[in-house]
């Protein structure tokens, strides 16, 4: 009987594993969720974390008694949407980063202290992701809190202002509830830039203790430093006055305030100076964010 020679048995031996692997391949591909379905998984947890965490409802809670105190005392809820941003917008400069900190100081850090970072290398899930979906998760509730805030100050200016409103415009010179819609966006903006260094930091660092004073460090480079030094740039006559509306864009903080001079409060003017470069100031925010980010996946990935 003349038997299959071997060369041919390893082919049919070779084929058939290949294609087993193969097989298991497949199987993993379609066991495997999407990077969209994991992002929204990791999103879903940290809005959890948020929702069952008092400490945010407290904050969130606060902030808007805060809000709708300084605008009841400070007459802009009598007065109209323009001086009622203008009563805001020092507080805003110093709570929304504080706000912010607190929603991400420990949002990488915990993962890494409960273990969960080593559990995730596990999973397909790329340092990115995990990074991208802790950002979102906290930005819903950072937002929740910070624009929610704001909107009840809106409503309120809506009842007790003083003289009704006979028009609603965006044109210079009118006091319009487009601008405070305006001016909320850009908070949220700058809040959502603060809250992207609070998450580098958290990835940067490995103790509460770290985070907590190098989150100090950085609300204090962010609310003072960089003003600072563009203040030292312009009057050591390293920056010029036509470049300084551009270098505002170097301060989150800076780029904020001149935004919101720039297209809310000269808007309604009418008139006034140049005080920012709105597209600078916008692209020094994304860059504030999209680094800060950056950094927090380079953090993980090593």
């Amino acid at each position: 009987m003349t038997g299959t020679p071997r060369s041919v048995r390893d082919d049919d031996a070779t084929t058939a594993t290949d294609d087993e692997t193969a097989l298991e391949d497949s199987r993993s591909a379609v066991r495997a969720p999407k990077p969209t379905r994991r992002i929204e998984r990791i999103v879903g947890r940290e809005l959890r974390t948020v929702s069952r965490n008092r400490t945010f409802v407290l904050l969130g809670a606060a902030f808007a008694a805060v809000m709708l105190g300084i605008a009841w005392v400070g007459g802009g809820v009598g007065a109209g949407y323009v001086p009622t941003i203008v009563d805001l917008l020092t507080p805003l400069e110093l709570l929304v980063p504080i706000v912010a900190v607190a929603f991400g100081y420990r949002a990488i850090l915990g993962d890494r202290r409960r273990g969960e970072l080593d559990v995730l290398e596990t999973y397909p899930i790329a340092p990115r992701e995990h990074v991208l979906g802790v950002f979102v998760g906290r930005a819903v509730g950072l937002l929740g809190t910070v624009v929610v805030s704001l909107l009840l100050v809106g409503g309120a200016v809506v009842v007790g202002r003083e003289e009704p409103f006979s028009r609603y415009a965006s044109h210079a010179g009118a006091d319009s509830p487009l601008l405070f819609a305006r001016f909320v966006v850009l908070t949220a903006l700058f809040a959502l830039s603060i809250l992207a260094v609070a998450i580098a930091i958290s990835a940067l660092v490995s103790g509460t203790r770290s985070a907590l004073a190098l989150s100090v460090v950085a609300l204090v480079v962010v609310l003072v430093g960089l003003d600072l030094a563009l203040v030292y740039g312009l009057a050591s006559g390293y920056l010029g006055e036509s470049s300084l509306v551009y270098a505002l864009a170097v301060s989150p903080l800076s780029a904020y305030r001149g935004l919101v001079f720039e297209t809310v409060v000269i808007t309604a003017a009418g008139t006034g100076p140049q005080t920012a470069s709105p597209a600078a100031s916008l692209i020094g925010l994304a860059v504030w964010t999209i680094g800060s980010l950056a950094v927090a996946t380079s953090a993980i990935d090593r």
